[in-house]
């Protein structure tokens, strides 16, 4: 048994500074292992959530399933669809607050407010008015 030990303790002895080298090495490397991982769920971004919207109902829907003290929302609802609608069948538009005419397809006369709108038959009716014509393709 004796001898095993002074084996031990010459094999300490003659590689020693190796030894404390590696020792080292495995203590920086699992420090800076632990150091990296904190850091990390610091640095770690919130999940993110995506929320499916209600459906929306149908006007028909609306009509069946409320009772009648809803029934000004249901009738706004019906009437800005139904100035939206109205519209499209123009073959120009136009607001009440502005000097100007748009087809009923450009983005500007899409941003009208629907109880703003004013619809023009041709274009020379709404120059007769006094409108200029809007260059929106």
């Amino acid at each position: 048994m004796p001898s095993i030990f002074l084996k031990i303790k010459e094999f300490f002895l003659k590689y020693e500074q190796k030894i404390v080298l590696i020792v080292a090495f495995c203590l920086i490397s699992a420090v800076s292992f632990e150091f990296g991982v904190l850091q990390g769920q610091k640095w770690q971004q919130k999940p993110l959530v995506i929320e499916k919207p209600t459906q929306t109902p149908t006007l028909d829907q609306i009509a069946q399933n409320e009772p009648p003290a809803s029934s000004t929302s249901i009738n706004s609802v019906a009437k800005s669809q139904n100035l939206k609608a109205n519209t499209l069948s123009c073959a120009f538009v136009g607001s009440r607050n502005s000097n100007k005419f748009y087809l009923p397809t450009c983005s500007y006369a899409k941003r009208i407010k629907p109880e703003n709108v004013v619809c023009f038959k041709s274009a020379e009716e709404a120059l007769g008015q006094g409108r200029t014509e809007s260059k929106c393709k």
